[in-house]
């Protein structure tokens, strides 16, 4: 399959109706990744260094000075985030609306992570719950490891408008059908609209923007009225230009895990972004917009933190003037 093949799929999923209809550009691209041996990003030869040498050095290097244990520890320790946001127009019905956002749960990468999680989410009320992608460790092979420990956790939420999610760069479009066979409603390059009482909201997701280079904003935003609230899904935080341009008032993503190790100080070393440092974590403004970047709940490459705590974050939603707390 060439790349032009690629791009044709992508235009007809704009008119798309089922999941698997909109989950084709997605498989598209996964078929040309297999077909190369290698993504967009990240060639045979990197693939192989990662794997072989540096995660096996990354370990060797931190139980050699006594960190391992340590950062196993970070990363089954995660804390909870509270955050209000204020603004002039959300619809009067929505205000004190709860949004928990959980991003990058590479579940299957650190063993006890979905027991850890699963009575913090118990005890957390919220009216929507979102998902940004990145369930599994690896970025290809099975994804078997993933349903059991995500059941764990989506029984747990308790939020009455349901679970949303989208497809992170980890992920293959097989995820999307295992997630919404356990009840999450999987936005590919769409919108719904969230009605309460007498008023609606807009939660718009996209595709992968960062390996998979799928996103299509357009079509999500579509069917959303010019002025209505809308609420945007993106795995990484690199469609922020567009989603200001088009009116977006809260953009929530992940996958930078915020460096995953971070030092004092200097942060993180790698922001693992192709935007602006200040939008690979935490509360962001842009032209109007408000983001946030969080850094995740699980960990990719090597299953440690440091200075960097996974997060659940919840945001409750305020009608006001335009401050952040």
């Amino acid at each position: 399959m060439s790349f032009a093949d690629v791009q044709e799929r992508s235009k007809s999923a704009a008119r798309a109706t089922t999941l698997a209809e909109r989950l084709e550009p997605r498989i598209a691209v996964e078929q040309h990744f297999a077909q190369m041996g290698h993504t967009y990003r990240h060639g045979k030869a990197f693939r192989f260094f990662d794997q072989n040498i540096m995660r096996p050095g990354l370990r060797i290097g931190l139980r050699s000075v006594g960190l391992y244990k340590i950062g196993r520890r970070n990363s089954l320790s995660p804390e909870v985030r509270e955050i209000t946001l204020h603004y002039p127009n959300l619809p009067a019905s929505f205000d004190g609306y709860r949004v928990l956002h959980l991003s990058d749960f590479h579940i299957d990468g650190v063993d006890g992570l979905a027991e850890t999680l699963a009575p913090i989410l118990a005890g957390i009320k919220s009216d929507l719950c979102v998902f940004t992608g990145d369930y599994r460790f690896e970025d290809r092979g099975p994804c078997d490891g993933v349903y059991p420990r995500m059941r764990k956790l989506i029984d747990a939420i308790s939020a009455e408008q349901g679970i949303w999610g989208i497809l992170g760069n980890h992920d293959s479009a097989e995820i999307a059908y295992g997630l919404e066979a356990l009840g999450v409603r999987m936005l590919v390059n769409e919108s719904a609209e969230i009605r309460r009482g007498a008023d609606s909201i807009w939660l718009a997701g996209v595709d992968d923007p960062f390996d998979y280079h799928r996103a299509d904003l357009a079509a999500a935003l579509a069917d959303v009225p010019e002025d209505g609230f809308k609420i945007l899904l993106a795995h990484a935080p690199e469609v922020y230009e567009s989603a200001s341009a088009n009116g977006v008032n809260l953009y929530l993503s992940g996958h930078t895990h915020a460096g995953q190790i971070r030092l004092p100080v200097i942060g993180s070393l790698k922001h693992n972004s192709h935007c602006p440092r200040e939008f690979s974590f935490g509360l962001w403004s842009h032209a109007g917009m408000t983001g946030y970047t969080t850094s995740g709940i699980g960990c990719s490459s090597v299953p440690v933190r440091f200075h960097c705590p996974p997060e659940i974050v919840i945001f409750t939603l305020k009608r006001g003037s335009k401050t952040l707390e």
